[in-house]
């Protein structure tokens, strides 16, 4: 889970440029859900680690006052690792680089069984 007050695209844009991912856009999965008789539509960005089955999901968190996963109000962004094994090391790898990225806030690891709403990850 990330804090950063700044836009989606500028986001990407900042790991893109300093972490050296190829964040994209994928409009055909943007997370859609309904609540309160409206549609909320939630961003989603991609990379594919290139000669790895390794996947990154970057989430928006908050979309016109809605959360994709409301039991975590407090996170702009959530980034998701798919793969059959990533190591400890890999991921404080990026929370350090994240940490050090002009806008970042905060970074914080979370455990898969502290999400109540996982079915809104799937896309």
């Amino acid at each position: 889970g990330i804090v950063a007050s700044i836009k989606d695209y500028q986001f990407c844009w900042l790991l893109n440029h300093h972490m050296r991912f190829q964040f994209r856009a994928n409009p055909d999965v943007e997370i859609q859900l309904t609540k309160k008789n409206r549609q909320y539509f939630f961003s989603l960005y991609e990379f594919f680690e290139p000669n790895s089955a390794l996947a990154h999901y970057l989430y928006s968190n908050q979309h016109d006052g809605e959360y994709l996963l409301p039991e975590f109000k407090h996170l702009d962004f959530l980034w998701m690792l798919k793969d059959e094994d990533i190591s400890d090391e890999y991921v404080q790898q990026i929370m350090q680089g994240l940490k050090s990225i002009k806008g970042v806030q905060m970074v914080s690891e979370l455990k898969a069984d502290k999400i109540k709403n996982k079915g809104h990850l799937i896309f």
